[in-house]
């Protein structure tokens, strides 16, 4: 296999980070790797709001339920789905933001807001928008290990053929 196929999946959510606050030329590089995520027609129906402030961290981090990741992370980008986008690309741009960190040795971790009105609210993001998924950032810690929770699904038991 390639490398690209293996870097693929060996991706995993990190939850451990250093004090470190992410530097600005990796979070750049993050971001651009978000805005250039494809999306359905090319409508790039998002935005994508950074938090750094350990303030504002702590308050968005009250509006999921397993949000410390959120708390102990110097750095989180919230996805904003615009109005007319997708959820599928709201996913798209997650994972390439977790692809990018990864490519340059920083951890991250996919967050829910389940309280996502309530997110939206606090974002200030306008009533049309989708306020419900995050990726919490920072350097992995020396020690840290990808988040499992058993393994994975063996392949028979998830893929079919021509019909479920």
């Amino acid at each position: 296999m390639s490398d690209i196929y293996d870097f693929i999946i060996r991706l995993r959510a990190i939850r451990d980070y250093t004090a470190d606050p992410l530097s600005t030329e990796d979070l750049e590089a993050i971001l651009e790797a978000a805005r250039w995520t494809g999306s359905s027609k090319n409508r790039q129906d998002w935005s994508f709001v950074v938090i750094t402030d350990p303030d504002r961290l702590q308050g968005l981090a009250e509006h999921g339920d397993f949000t410390q990741p959120i708390r102990d992370s110097k750095t989180t980008v919230v996805l904003v789905q615009e109005e007319g986008g997708n959820m599928f690309d709201i996913g798209r741009a997650a994972q390439n933001i977790m692809l990018a960190a990864k490519a340059i040795g920083v951890a991250s971790c996919p967050i829910t807001l389940h309280r996502d009105h309530d997110a939206r609210e606090f974002l200030g993001a306008p009533n049309e928008t989708i306020v419900r998924y995050a990726v919490a950032l920072g350097y992995p810690t020396e020690d840290a290990r990808p988040a499992m929770f058993g393994g994975r699904k063996g392949a028979q038991s998830v893929i079919k053929q021509d019909r479920y």
